[in-house]
């Protein structure tokens, strides 16, 4: 049974290979213009609200503009300044960094047993910059528990890198691919000859066989973003 999903923006922490974007110019966003703080208010105000980044024409709707051209040289500007990241024509892909770029303290450790002595000092800074600089980062809505095993619940959202070539991906690797009659699933990958298996971290799940030349892997897991 395949898990169905959904894209949407999400920002999470990973670990993972990077590609460095104009964001990454300074260590802290550079001071925005009039306009260019107008649309990040509204981006920001949006995405909150809608959890996921809205089109050029609600943008230009928004700011009361006729023509693309100025909304795009605003996002220019704010990925350039390092508010946001954006892959300019491609559809909802826009992602705020602002002063998460910043990094989060980090103010000690937490025990899941005993207790610790309580922290009252930070010790470094949890960097969220990288995860969102991460070339062609797409993020799935988890929908279904065969995942469970491996930590991803219904509801979960999961960030996903693409695969630019599956022959090298590693056995194991958590994937979303796209299998011929089933849509789109979230499971662990593996070669079986000419064969791929996908196999689901939860028993109930029976492993997903398909030729390898039928399945599409669209992107391999970075990060894990839950709700609480």
């Amino acid at each position: 049974m395949a898990d169905s999903s959904s894209v949407l923006p999400v920002i999470a922490r990973s670990a993972g290979s990077l590609a460095t974007t104009a964001s990454t110019a300074t260590d802290q966003p550079q001071a925005l213009t009039p306009a260019q703080q107008e649309l990040y208010d509204w981006l920001s105000a949006y995405i909150g609200d809608h959890r996921h980044s809205p089109s050029i024409r609600q943008m230009m709707e928004a700011m009361g503009l006729r023509s693309p051209a100025p909304i795009q040289s605003r996002l220019r500007h704010l990925q350039q300044k390092g508010w946001i990241t954006w892959q300019e024509g491609q559809a909802r892909t826009l992602q705020l960094l602002g002063s998460l770029s910043r990094g989060i303290p980090v103010l000690g450790a937490v025990a899941a047993g005993g207790l610790v002595e309580a922290f009252d000092d930070v010790c470094e800074r949890l960097d969220l910059a990288p995860v969102l600089e991460t070339q062609g980062l797409f993020a799935l809505s988890v929908n279904g528990d065969s995942m469970v095993d491996a930590h991803i619940a219904d509801g979960d959202v999961v960030l996903m890198e693409p695969v630019g070539e599956p022959s090298r991906l590693k056995e194991g690797t958590i994937v979303s691919a796209l299998v011929p009659g089933s849509g789109t699933t979230l499971k662990h990958f593996h070669r079986e000859g000419r064969r791929v298996r996908l196999e689901a971290a939860n028993p109930a799940y029976a492993p997903i066989l398909v030729d390898a030349d039928q399945v599409t892997i669209q992107g391999r897991l970075v990060a894990v973003w839950r709700q609480v």
